[in-house]
């Protein structure tokens, strides 16, 4: 009986998820400039703890992007100092962030929760700048830039409207505090584009869904989580485009200490918009040194072309209970987890696409008081 209910829920599982792959695939839009983070759903990030439990998780989030096949990586150059858009400016290389997330989850009551997540990133960047201008025949110069700080810090509450043993409906608001840098300079000297930076530079707002049943109890069960942002303009004049997130899953239980899970995440970033004049790059030529042609020197709110972008990808991974392998107050409700984020689907818009990823992250909860006691 457990076994057909087990294979009904695989089912029904692969069929959800190849028809949302089939609903988001046919939404095309504009891929990314400048970094991305990866992004999976964690149980004990998203939930909300029991009254008087203390849930951290730390966790670590490597992601690569580089120039898809068939695509030259030419995009505009953002002077947010000067407030100037130049169109075909440079080639962007390539991009690497590593992220080392701390994140807090305290359960105020078995409804009610609060989360802190203070992020830590260390981000390098290539690309070719000044098409047009820099080298013998306009070909550009190499400009590399790197950066390791504290990035915009969150907290969120959260609220269990569904509480059952075997269900849970979670939902969420939050506020993205403007903590990271926004300053930073790149190897020629110059503040680097704002969405190579660590931090955004102004207030963003979060909502989150977050759903979970247990389809078979204490063996198999079912998420999905859903989160929307929004961030405001900051004082360089730009403005991050919004972000919608949906992801589908489910974890297996095979033995009491190994659980196998997977899901799938879908992410859409509309267009970052510029308070800008509009500029256009020269070809590259012989001699070069050819500036940049002004189109209109007027300073506007400007769609950036090349950021924005589509991605959705299958993240498979496993869970270490380290309690039921050693039983100790050191591991006592601790676990460690692993996913490989791999992408089925990237519109990069001539741009830098996320690349294969891999998050590494251990739980540890910690039962700072019983209610009642």
């Amino acid at each position: 009986m457990a076994r057909r209910a087990l294979a009904r829920a695989l089912k029904l599982f692969i069929v959800s998820s190849v028809s949302a792959f089939g609903l988001f695939a046919a939404s095309r839009a504009q891929a990314s400039c400048g970094a991305v983070t990866c992004f999976v759903v964690i149980g004990s990030q998203q939930q909300v703890p029991q009254t008087g439990v203390l849930t951290t998780n730390t966790i670590y989030n490597y992601t690569p992007m580089r120039l898809l096949s068939g695509t030259s990586g030419v995009i505009p150059a953002i002077d947010q100092t000067q407030r100037r858009l130049i169109l075909d400016h440079h080639q962007e290389t390539r991009t690497i962030t590593n992220t080392l997330t701390f994140d807090i989850n305290y359960g105020i009551t078995d409804r009610w929760g609060v989360e802190v997540m203070i992020p830590y990133l260390w981000r390098t960047h290539k690309h070719i700048d000044g098409l047009g201008e820099d080298g013998p025949n306009g070909e550009g110069d190499l400009v590399t830039f790197s950066d390791d700080n504290i990035g915009d810090m969150t907290i969120i509450t959260k609220y269990n409207v569904l509480p059952t043993l075997r269900s849970m409906l979670v939902l969420g608001f939050g506020v993205q505090l403007p903590t990271g840098s926004t300053t930073a300079t790149d190897s020629a000297g110059g503040v680097m584009e704002a969405p190579t930076q660590v931090g955004r530079g102004q207030v963003g707002l979060i909502g989150s869904f977050y759903q979970t049943y247990e389809l078979i109890p204490h063996r198999f069960n079912q998420f999905s989580f859903a989160s929307y942002r929004h961030t405001f303009r900051n004082n360089d004049g730009y403005q991050f485009g919004d972000e919608y997130n949906v992801n589908l899953g489910a974890n297996l239980v095979t033995v009491p200490w190994l659980v196998l899970m997977g899901q799938f995440n879908y992410r859409y970033l509309t267009h970052d918009n510029i308070s800008a004049s509009l500029e256009q790059s020269a070809p590259p030529t012989p001699g070069g040194g050819i500036p940049p042609m002004v189109v209109d020197s007027t300073i506007a709110d400007r769609r950036v072309p090349n950021t924005g972008s589509t991605f959705f990808a299958f993240s498979p991974g496993f869970q270490v209970n380290l309690e039921a392998l050693f039983d100790s107050p050191l591991t006592r409700m601790t676990s460690l987890y692993f996913y490989s984020q791999i992408p089925i689907a990237r519109d990069s818009n001539n741009n830098l696409a996320q690349g294969t990823s891999f998050i590494f992250g251990l739980t540890k909860s910690f039962q700072l008081f019983k209610p009642g006691a």
